[in-house]
């Protein structure tokens, strides 16, 4: 059920960016990543804003995907409106590789805004697990997880092009640690924690978690929802 309600988004999005040719194809998929990167790099704040002015209490943990989801959706909108005032008329060629550009380039923003969406899943005020989503899974139909590699192109994307002097990443507290295989060459600092740290929030809002506590220790507080330290550090 859920792979083909993904199935589904890639197709829909796909064959409406398609028809608009090969050039409104590759034009409106480069504005969906610009997108998606700007809302990941800045719903964090966004929603701290929001809890700022509404307040937190069972809203707190809604804020995210709001922020989230709005801010892509509103880039979008801005960047089509804007470009569609810079170049009016689209360019099109009589060629079988205009065909063969709409498609892929449809498909590629299809699949781009499929992988956002299931994205902002995990940061959604619902179970845990449901309807066949799971963290852990490649919720793909098992064989990939578009979540996942949209979570490493964005941490991709800040560490390296849009990093400054000092990096800033999207995603990952830095710690003073080396892998013992690869202790000289490939020194392990940063630790992403999207995805654990937001089935962890899910769990806790559902009310399943069952942590035992040991009488002697003070109660552990359950994730604050709303902000996680680690996403939104992109250095724009």
């Amino acid at each position: 059920m859920f792979d083909a309600i993904l199935i589904i988004v890639w197709a829909v999005v796909t064959w409406c960016v398609a028809g608009e040719g090969a050039f409104g194809a590759a034009l409106n998929c480069l504005i969906i990543i610009f997108s998606g990167l700007l809302a990941m790099n800045l719903y964090e704040p966004a929603a701290g804003i929001g809890q700022g002015i509404i307040g937190s209490g069972e809203w707190g943990y809604r804020w995210d995907v709001i922020a989230l989801v709005g801010l892509f959706a509103g880039a979008v909108f801005g960047l089509r409106v804007l470009f569609e005032k810079m170049t009016p008329r689209y360019f099109q060629i009589d060629s079988p590789g205009e065909d063969v550009g709409r498609w892929a380039f449809g498909a590629l923003a299809g699949y781009i805004t499929m992988a956002f969406l299931l994205t902002a899943l995990h940061t959604a005020p619902l179970p845990r697990n449901f309807m066949g989503f799971t963290p852990e899974r490649a919720n793909l139909f098992g064989v990939v997880a578009p979540d996942r590699q949209w979570l490493g192109f964005t941490q991709f994307v800040s560490e390296n092009s849009m990093s400054r002097s000092v990096p800033r990443v999207f995603d990952g507290p830095v710690e003073d640690f080396i892998e013992p295989r690869n202790a000289e060459e490939h020194p392990n600092t940063v630790w992403p924690s999207f995805p654990v740290r937001y089935a962890s929030r899910r769990e806790v809002f559902a009310g399943t978690s069952r942590a035992i506590v040991p009488t002697t220790a003070a109660p552990a507080a359950p994730p604050t929802p709303g902000r996680s330290g680690g996403a939104g550090a992109a250095g724009f």
